[in-house]
């Protein structure tokens, strides 16, 4: 049995022996490999910091482009905020040029036209009429439709006995209107047709106890209208009031049909012949026309 041949310049061929390359050598080869492997680990950072940069560079150049261009731009914007309402500023400029005129003209009278209306003009200017004079009767009928409509309604201190009486103190209309003369009239036939009969009295006097029970035996419908003036806060001037426009000095004082009838002893004859009645009737009451209250049966 023959030996295998052997080189002795070639060592045997250990198959477990593997050669590991020295550690010097291969840490030295590795590092250029990192970040290359960080690259492919992370390929999104890349563009990240791009997309960053870019974004801060648009807010940059829109404050930039805010701060330099705001000033110019809020004029216009606030030019046009206060042209929105054109109507609004086409009225306030149309009223400073007619109040220029009104002022440059105000020492001089300028007479309306009242059949004339300017549609730009319309319901500012009103033409003004004359004030309202009453006469004596329409003066009474006025106080009497006054004080008889509400118990409260009372004639001010500061007033006059001895001069006519300012109508708008007692008309509830509008005196200075172009139909206030008309709505005196039917102010006038109202008032007495509502209160046919009306009595100023004073409650503590013996005469004015008799004309109304002479008015009550007449069991008149409507009923007397009856004031106890001096039982109210404005009697004092009440009463010279009524003196002066029934010429009567003293109370009471009795009015059918808005106009005096005389003192109580005439009241006591006219009613004795029958003559009250009439006038009573012709005003428009009606003698024995309230219903009579039924007494108790026992």
């Amino acid at each position: 049995m023959s030996l295998p041949l052997t080189d002795t310049r070639s060592s045997l061929h250990d198959p477990f022996d593997r050669k590991v390359p020295p550690l010097s050598s291969t840490s030295s080869s590795s590092w250029p490999i990192v970040p290359q492997l960080l690259n492919v680990l992370h390929p999104r950072k890349a563009k990240y910091r791009k997309t960053f940069i870019g974004l801060t560079f648009i807010v940059f150049l829109s404050t930039y482009v805010f701060l330099i261009h705001g000033s110019a731009l809020s004029p216009t914007l606030a030019l046009r905020h206060t042209q929105s309402p054109a109507a609004d500023q086409l009225a306030i400029a149309l009223e400073s040029t007619e109040n220029s005129r009104v002022g440059e003209e105000g020492s001089r009278f300028i007479p309306l036209n009242p059949h004339r209306h300017d549609s730009s003009t319309r319901g500012r200017h009103r033409t003004q009429y004359p004030a309202l004079h009453l006469t004596p009767e329409e003066e009474l009928a006025a106080i009497s439709s006054f004080i008889a409509s509400l118990p409260q309604n009372v004639i001010p201190p500061t007033v006059n006995p001895s001069r006519p009486i300012d109508p708008e103190l007692v008309l509830d209309f509008d005196t200075r209107s172009p139909r206030a003369a008309d709505e005196v009239r039917v102010m006038v036939q109202d008032v007495w047709t509502r209160n046919p009969v009306f009595v100023y009295s004073r409650l503590y006097s013996p005469a004015s106890r008799e004309l109304k029970s002479i008015l009550s035996n007449l069991n008149l419908y409507p009923a007397p209208t009856i004031i106890d003036v001096d039982m109210r806060d404005d009697v004092d001037v009440l009463k010279p009031i009524l003196a002066r426009l029934t010429s009567y000095p003293e109370l009471p004082v009795l009015l059918v049909g808005g106009k005096t009838v005389g003192t109580v002893d005439e009241v006591r004859e006219m009613s004795k012949d029958g003559r009250l009645q009439k006038v009573i009737t012709s005003a428009g009451a009606v003698v024995n026309g309230a219903k009579k209250k039924k007494g108790r049966k026992h």
